[in-house]
């Protein structure tokens, strides 16, 4: 018997993709005989895994990763709205991947797939990387830290996703194994 699976999209979001890629390792552990997880890696999101130096752990860890070619390529959107997968998992999402699903621009593979989901009725899940108005100490790949402030105008798009149907925003990576629970245990 084949085991459902999820779709696991990562893009140029910097901010929690350390903790993101940790916490994902420890659930693929747990429940690798339950749920296959599969990646999908904006093309910013893989100049962000390579920035950050941990382009090899993810591949390491994870069996089936795809990279974007375009919005079209790999075929997620099709696969999505087919019904292979459970649900789709955004984490962390750039504020610009929110913002596109927000305003239903599916011109990256990571949106595009987003929204031909929800249109689908297949359940969302985004961890954006901007969830509050306010500043947040973020670190960079060096172990220094940046200063961000996020906007009002960000945080109007996170707002925007909460309202859709069958679309969830997790405020932190730890969040992510109350969906695995929910669906696996």
């Amino acid at each position: 018997m084949k085991k459902p699976k999820i779709a696991w999209g990562l893009t140029g979001a910097g901010d929690k993709i350390v903790e993101t890629l940790k916490y994902m390792e420890k659930i693929k552990k747990e429940y690798d005989d339950r749920v296959d997880i599969e990646l999908f890696v904006s093309k910013s999101g893989d100049q962000v895994l390579k920035y950050y130096g941990i382009s090899t752990e993810v591949e390491t860890h994870f069996d089936k990763v795809w990279t974007e070619i375009n919005a079209n390529a790999p075929f997620l959107a099709g696969n999505i709205q087919l019904g292979k997968y459970d649900f789709m998992l955004i984490a962390p999402a750039s504020s610009n991947t929110v913002s596109k699903i927000a305003m239903r621009m599916g011109d990256t593979l990571i949106s595009n797939a987003a929204i031909m989901g929800q249109k689908a009725d297949v359940p969302l899940y985004i961890l954006p990387s901007d969830y509050e108005e306010g500043v947040t100490i973020t670190q960079l790949p060096d172990g220094n830290d940046l200063k961000i402030s996020i906007r009002e105008e960000d945080v109007e798009h996170i707002k925007k996703l909460a309202k859709m149907h069958e679309t969830y925003v997790i405020k932190e990576p730890n969040d992510i194994h109350g969906i695995f629970r929910k669906y696996y245990d």
